[in-house]
């Protein structure tokens, strides 16, 4: 099964549900794809000030993701995302953009500031963020999961914490169904 997942670099909750989707697809044969979200063209110039340079250091970094994913390097751009989410969430850092570009090399990109100063690939960008949030939208957020044999796309799941191994593979069972209904379309509950 393949499934693709689109996501923002800022966003805390994207990295925990990516965490849990890469604990997860080895143990379900599913083949990740990554894909861009952008939470800088979600709400436009409707952003506070204090997170003005991270969503700067996202738009850029989605560049690198779209750039790798057109070269076919969905392994790269995990690797780029797990150095991304270590070097920031679990450090307890914002992203910069000096994390973007040492994350980028610790992933074995050549050059990244090549792609990540290339404002070609923001087109790319859009196009992924326009797929994602039109495939689950509206009134939706990073990160968007689209299932192979789905014919939308869903938002989240949004998870708090990381779950065990046999919490993580009850959540999968139950999403893929959810994803795959042609009648289903939310699920939520309030955040604590």
């Amino acid at each position: 099964m393949e499934a693709t997942y689109f996501f923002d670099p800022a966003c805390p909750f994207t990295w925990r549900t990516s965490r849990w989707l890469v604990s997860v697809a080895p143990e379900r044969d599913v083949t990740l794809h990554w894909r861009a979200f952008s939470l800088s063209i979600l709400n436009g110039d409707n952003v506070p000030d204090q997170y003005k340079p991270m969503m700067a250091a996202s738009s850029r970094a989605l560049r690198l993701v779209e750039a790798l994913r057109a070269d076919h390097r969905d392994e790269t751009i995990a690797t780029f995302y797990t150095e991304l989410g270590n070097r920031t969430f679990e450090a307890g850092e914002a992203l910069t953009e000096e994390i973007v570009v040492a994350a980028a090399e610790a992933a074995g990109v050549a050059d990244p500031k090549t792609v990540l100063d290339d404002g070609s690939w923001d087109e790319a960008v859009r196009a992924s963020h326009e797929l994602a949030f039109g495939s689950a939208g509206p009134d939706i957020g990073s990160p968007v999961l689209m299932i192979e044999g789905a014919g939308r796309g869903v938002h989240g799941p949004i998870i708090d914490e990381v779950p065990g191994r046999e919490e993580a593979l009850a959540i999968w069972d139950a999403v893929v169904p959810l994803a795959r209904s042609a009648t289903f379309f939310e699920l939520k509950r309030g955040r604590s």
